[in-house]
């Protein structure tokens, strides 16, 4: 048995020699940013709804998540903690005690607790060890309307299309393996929810996302209505068409219509990938409150983190890795803010992105980017 301690809380687990859906107690210490995040964000939603919130972390294996929002997060009336596993809920049960707090724990299969409290929870939490495609249909069924849906996916292998047929089984999707593939990881995983929600009218708002090591993170806000749902799937779900040869790359909304064969800027073949979201992925206004409320927050991880989601929320889809195009020019990579500013000075817009420490989002062509590039290149070694 040991003691953990994070945030506010101290939990107890059973010792265990590897992270391991095998363990008879989860408890993932590398997910610590993740849920640091996650209570920021659920007290910006809370803030957003003003009311009392009720939330369900529906797998709860060692209870942290659950517990730490009741701790952390203000005006949270009522925490519902769900595993499936009866050494899990033991635990839970110990350690909401532990920590003094009031929580529902029950012992019940994902699916069936999320079906048996329809309608119930504010905020649900779904974070399985793997893929959460089994559970986003309950999930969206259960869902009320204005209610918050946090969901992970840790089976990023198969959403950035290293395991092609796999995403093809999970998420209906077919993926590119592309340098921006973990933007296509969250783009894909939120198609996938907003498919699984319209058949019960119900559609979603991009709150926050992320894809941050071996996971994606999505933060999708639930409406309502018939009409509003077929808008925004017209509007939001589509596909990506890309070069491998030169590395162009669009967007097109719709689920039905010709592709075009080839590339309009080299003529090469173009690879479609989806169905996938390609509206935005962030609420620009919620993203510009987070950043306003966690100035004074203590962990500099997660303020520069924010501070680049700033930056890139309002971007087009798909980014650019710089290292790459260097690679394929056989030139050495300039600085990433040179491009980034030079970029600008041609009058397009650019950011770096979260996705990665090499990438850049912007508006302007390919060619204008390889020719940026080029030139910064030339003049590092004039």
């Amino acid at each position: 048995m040991e003691t953990i301690r994070e945030g506010k809380v101290k939990i107890k687990i059973p010792k265990f020699k590897k992270v391991s859906s095998e363990a008879p107690v989860f408890y993932n210490p590398a997910m610590k940013f993740d849920r640091d995040l996650s209570v920021i964000i659920l007290q910006q939603f809370q803030k957003e709804i003003n009311k009392e919130i009720s939330v369900a972390d529906t797998f709860g294996a060692s209870g942290i998540r659950g517990i730490r929002y009741f701790k952390e997060v203000k005006n949270v009336n009522k925490v519902f903690i769900n595993d499936i596993d009866e050494t899990a809920v033991k635990f839970i049960k110990k350690n909401v005690a532990l920590n003094n707090i009031e929580a529902e724990v029950s012992q019940e299969e994902a699916n069936i607790f999320l079906r048996k409290n329809r309608g119930k929870f504010d905020i649900i939490d779904i974070d399985p060890f793997g893929t959460p495609s089994p559970f986003i249909d309950s999930t969206l069924y259960s869902a009320k309307r204005d209610s918050l849906l946090c969901i992970t996916a840790t089976d990023t292998s198969a959403l950035c299309g290293t395991y092609r047929t796999a995403c093809i089984r999970k998420y209906n999707s077919v993926p590119l393996k592309t340098e921006y593939c973990h933007e296509n990881a969250v783009r894909i995983l939120m198609a996938f929810v907003a498919m699984n929600g319209a058949k019960y009218d119900k559609y979603i708002v991009p709150k926050f996302s992320h894809s941050t090591k071996h996971y994606v993170r999505l933060y999708l806000k639930v409406k309502k209505g018939a009409k509003k749902t077929d808008k925004c799937i017209d509007k939001n779900i589509g596909f990506i068409l890309h070069c491998n040869n030169c590395f162009y790359r669009e967007t097109r909304a719709g689920l039905s219509y010709q592709h075009p064969s080839e590339c309009p800027s080299c003529g090469h073949k173009l690879h479609v990938g989806g169905p996938l979201w390609v509206g935005k992925v962030y609420d620009p206004e919620f993203v510009k409150e987070i950043r306003k409320s966690i100035v004074s927050y203590a962990n500099q991880k997660i303020l520069k983190f924010i501070e680049v989601c700033s930056q890139e929320c309002e971007m087009p889809a798909t980014y650019y890795d710089v290292h790459r195009i260097c690679s394929d020019l056989r030139i050495s990579a300039p600085k990433i803010d040179k491009i980034i500013n030079s970029l600008r000075e041609l009058g397009f817009r650019a950011t770096r992105t979260h996705y990665s420490p090499v990438g850049i989002k912007t508006d302007a062509p390919v060619e204008t980017i390889k020719k940026v590039i080029r030139k910064l290149s030339n003049a590092t070694h004039s």
